[in-house]
Parts: structure tokens; sequence; C-alpha cells
């Protein structure tokens, strides 16, 4: 019952925005819909600050190849597993991302749950990093405009770049 509270809440934050243009606002009224704020978040000029963090891309692997933020590793969504993070020491920080923050905050919890200490969830993923002019790279790792927007829904929250299906 909650979800579907959650889920007609959402669809009343997308129809002005795909009917208005709103944006800004509408994006975090959309985010706060869906985040469980299980992970802590951080923000983009928060993690273009940082050097040692381990960026984690929780996308589709089309997501992924379509571009992805430089130096980020790719563990997936549906097909994640612990193995794919092994390597990182349990006390290192870790930066979880996705299109918008809803499936990286699920294997954020993942991570905790499996005793890594300092876990963060990009808040609103590669879009709201897009959207404030942070580059993103394609599968070459060449600077890319392009996004994968996820949906045509969803899709409407990218503001800047070109959206890619």
């Amino acid at each position: 019952m909650k979800r579907i509270i959650q889920f007609i809440g959402l669809l009343g934050l997308i129809i002005p925005k795909a009917l208005f243009g709103q944006s800004g606002q509408t994006f975090d009224l959309a985010l706060k819909a869906i985040y469980q704020n299980t992970v802590p978040i951080v923000h983009h000029n928060e993690v273009a600050k940082l050097t040692e963090a381990h960026l984690l891309d929780t996308r589709s692997p089309e997501e992924f190849g379509v571009s992805h933020l430089l130096g980020s590793t790719f563990v997936g969504y549906d097909d994640f597993k612990m193995s794919s993070v092994a390597q990182i020491p349990k006390s290192d920080t870790i930066v979880v991302y996705c299109s918008v923050g809803y499936r990286s905050e699920r294997i954020g919890e993942k991570l905790l749950a499996a005793g890594y200490k300092n876990v963060f969830n990009l808040y609103g993923g590669i879009f709201d990093w897009k959207n404030n002019d942070r580059a993103v790279v394609d599968s070459k790792n060449e600077p890319t405009e392009k996004v994968h927007a996820y949906n045509r829904t969803w899709g409407l929250f990218l503001d800047k770049g070109e959206k890619v299906y």
C-alpha cells in the first residue's frame, strides 16, 4: 500500500514536469518520494573533491556503456554480486550511483549489511551529476554528452546532455 501511495505521489510530480518543464524542486521531490534514507547521501560537489573513493555504477551494462563517471567500476544491479567488491577494504570510502539513486541505494544497503563502513549514495545519480555540468565518459573513457535516460518518464529529469534510451 505504501508503494502505491508513493507511486501516485510520484505521478503527481512527473505530470507537471512533463507539462510545464519544471525542474530542480520537482526532481528533489521525486527523489524524496523514492529514497528510503537507508544509505547516507553525498552530493556531486562533494564527490568531485574525493580522491580516495571507489565509485560503483549500479546500472545495467547498457547504461554504463553509454556513459559513466570517470574512474567508476561497473557492478550492476540485477546481477550484483558481493564478489565484485571483494577487493575493496571494508574501511574504504565507496560511492554508489545509478540514474537517480534508487537502485544504488539498494546496493548501498547490501554493502552496509556486509560490513562496509563508509558507503554513500550519490544524490540524484548520474542525472544530477550531468545536470550540474559534471563530465561523463563513454565505454572508451572518452568525454561524451550522452547519458542513458533509463526510461522516458525518468528521462524528464535529465535536463542536460543527450538522452539515450
